[in-house]
């Protein structure tokens, strides 16, 4: 059956402003692929990232540059091929995802054999001076896991400010790559002293062979030193557990894949997130089905989500529903 394929950029405002390390945004902006094959439709989101050398333009050409492939029939396995790990890949794959569920007249979860369960995602608190993050981590404190965008020279007042607004959340800092050797023992002591759960990428991707030397209490967690399964067996010794997510693996499929390797490899996993919307989120709600921590707030940084949109309760998000994805 010849399959259409269509890709659109498209733009959700953000609630406010969210900032990182890196620099500030007040909108999502997204790719979207859409692959039509005999009256059904099948769905998918990225979120290119500047940090991996993706541009908003760029992931759309390389979607589109598939169009003929996907005409010609290619599926999930030639795509990995194709596409290299990214945003785009991302996006395709699952279009296809949805896409076959829909002409198997069955779920995502159901194709992959599972029966989802809600979770419960962090919310991530946007870096800001301590007293700001402190106020929203005080807003927030009712929820039982925060995200702490970290990567200052002042990043102890910004942790201490977060642990005493927020005394009963399990919390967990992301640095952003913004620490150093100089001083990753100091936070490393202060993140232990404060009871966080988890730290994700203190330091550089490509220079973080200290973590193989440094004691720590904390587990520390790969984000930007991971992307794909092959990634994996170089980071034992220096981290502890994984961030996967889709828009690094390059999609469902992959990130299956990894998922597995990283457990059988003894790493806790997070599954996270770009700022996407709730078609990005949905693939990503069965992938976090038992790992440890899920990080799937996209969807409530946003001022507008897409209709329907995934459920949230508080910090609870539910499986997604066959009218959104899956």
């Amino acid at each position: 059956m010849r399959r259409n394929l269509e890709a659109t950029i498209e733009r959700f405002p953000i609630a406010g402003v969210f900032t990182i390390s890196r620099g500030s945004k007040t909108e999502a902006e997204v790719v979207t692929c859409t692959i039509r094959a005999g009256g059904l439709i099948g769905r998918g989101e990225c979120v290119p990232y500047r940090r991996y050398g993706e541009t908003i333009e760029g992931v759309l050409e390389d979607v589109r540059s598939v169009s003929e492939a996907i005409f010609e029939g290619a599926d999930r396995a030639g795509l990995q091929r194709i596409l290299k790990p990214g945003a785009a890949r991302n996006a395709v794959d699952c279009a296809l995802w949805d896409l076959e569920a829909k002409q198997a007249g069955q779920s995502v979860s159901a194709l992959l054999g599972i029966t989802p369960r809600p979770l419960t995602t962090a919310f991530t608190l946007s870096l800001g001076e301590p007293e700001a993050m402190a106020a929203e981590a005080a807003k927030n404190g009712h929820r039982p896991l925060l995200k702490v965008k970290l990567g200052t020279a002042d990043d102890e007042a910004r942790m201490r400010a977060v642990r005493l607004a927020a005394p009963q959340s399990a919390i967990i800092i992301d640095a952003n790559e913004g620490w150093t050797e100089d001083n990753l023992e100091r936070h490393l002591q202060i993140a232990e002293d404060l009871r966080i759960a988890l730290i994700e990428q203190p330091l550089p991707a490509g220079r973080d062979e200290a973590l193989a030397r440094v004691h720590r209490v904390v587990p520390v967690c790969a984000d930007e030193s991971v992307h794909a399964t092959e990634d994996l067996e170089a980071l034992r010794g220096r981290y502890d557990a994984v961030n996967i997510k889709l828009d690094k693996t390059g999609g469902l499929t992959e990130g299956l894949r990894m998922k597995a390797e990283a457990k059988r490899l003894g790493f806790q996993v997070m599954v996270g997130c770009m700022v996407g919307t709730s078609l990005a989120m949905a693939p990503a709600v069965l992938l976090a089905q038992e790992v440890e921590y899920a990080d799937l707030d996209g969807p409530l940084l946003l001022a507008r989500d897409r209709q329907p949109g995934l459920r949230y309760e508080g910090s609870t998000v539910f499986p997604p529903a066959a009218d959104l994805w899956g």
